[in-house]
């Protein structure tokens, strides 16, 4: 039995390694053809635009309320719960940690202005 076991482990590491030698040549014939794109590449500050036709299939993942588009700030807003996601190389980061809070920024300058 125990022959048997070692008879069959040293066939399959002989597989392996043709496998390995055989997959090492095609990434080195594969990688002359692919291109790489580099950080040069992007031109800064010009972001892609923020497709509106979005808003019809966006929600708030917390509320489940549509949400407006602020193109001054780049964002998405929900008024309902003052909340701004951003919108980073024309992609809505809708992850709620990542969100803004704009209600509290306008009740704190509605009240100092009251004072």
């Amino acid at each position: 039995m125990f022959y048997n076991v070692l008879r069959r482990l040293a066939i399959e590491a002989g597989s392996v390694q043709r496998y390995v030698n055989s997959t090492a040549h095609i990434r080195r014939v594969g990688a002359v053809c692919v291109s790489v794109r580099r950080f040069t590449d992007v031109k800064d500050g010009a972001q892609p635009p923020f497709d509106a036709s979005l808003l019809q299939v966006l929600v708030c993942p917390l509320s489940k309320k549509p949400l407006r588009y602020e193109a001054e700030t780049n964002e998405l807003i929900n008024e309902e719960l003052g909340i701004a996601y951003p919108i980073i190389d024309g992609i809505p980061n809708m992850i709620p940690q990542e969100a803004r809070l704009i209600q509290k920024d306008a009740d704190a300058s509605n009240t100092s202005q009251q004072k």
